[in-house]
């Protein structure tokens, strides 16, 4: 049985890696009862799969897990008991995880990591900004044909993966609002850091939060 939980992951949370975050869910499975799944093998392994790595200092407000259960609980059928499920999940979710829905889904389809085309993030500026020059400096930013880089050892064009990018109206305390939209694609992942670097925006003058994974099913919606 594969579940599909959409949840948010703030807070303090917001500090935890990718693999620590797995260990958690793994660990909020197991204190909620519910008969995790494990692979088969000499070293079985708990069946959890995280659609994509967030950064740490980001926050997440709709991340997506797929959790593999097996079919009863205590004796009932999985597919009777989703509320109960998410109940009890969101109950022995550390501070931070905040689980908004679950979904049972197709055993068979494919992992969620290689689904992933793109991602939605909005960011507010911690410090008043000028906003004039802050949108000189985006409009030359997408006019630019091409902003080579690097990383670990690897070039990519980080303008092609820029999808979106737009200001936002400043908010009742008049903090600035960024919207982007960067592309995930083999060999680079556009990274809102960098956008931001390339804006002259430090990094910890701003707040990032991913607020949609986009999926390659959806190019058919």
């Amino acid at each position: 049985m594969r579940l599909r939980v959409i949840f948010a992951k703030t807070g303090t949370l917001r500090y935890t890696g990718h693999l620590d975050l797995q260990k958690i869910w793994e660990r909020t499975v197991r204190r909620a009862r519910l008969p995790l799944a494990y692979s088969h093998g000499f070293h079985p392994q708990p069946k959890i799969q995280l659609a994509s790595a967030l950064p740490l200092g980001f926050i997440g407000r709709a991340e997506i897990v797929d959790i593999w259960l097996q079919d009863e609980i205590e004796g009932e059928p999985v597919t009777a008991q989703s509320n109960l499920i998410l109940q009890r999940l969101q109950d022995a979710s550390p501070p931070g995880l905040i689980i908004s829905s679950l979904e049972q889904v197709d055993e068979h389809i494919p992992a969620l990591q290689t689904q992933v085309i793109a991602a939605d993030y909005e960011v507010t500026l911690l410090d008043q900004a000028d906003e004039a020059g802050l949108a000189q400096r985006l409009t030359t930013l997408m006019e630019a044909a091409c902003l080579p880089r690097e990383r670990r050892g690897k070039s990519y064009d980080l303008r092609a993966l820029i999808e979106t990018l737009a200001l936002l109206p400043a908010d009742a305390d008049k903090r600035v609002h960024l919207a982007m939209r960067l592309a995930a694609r083999q060999g680079a992942t556009g990274r809102p850091e960098e956008v931001l670097a390339e804006l002259g925006i430090p990094f910890e003058a701003a707040r990032v939060e991913r607020i949609r994974l986009i999926f390659r099913e959806e190019l058919l919606e």
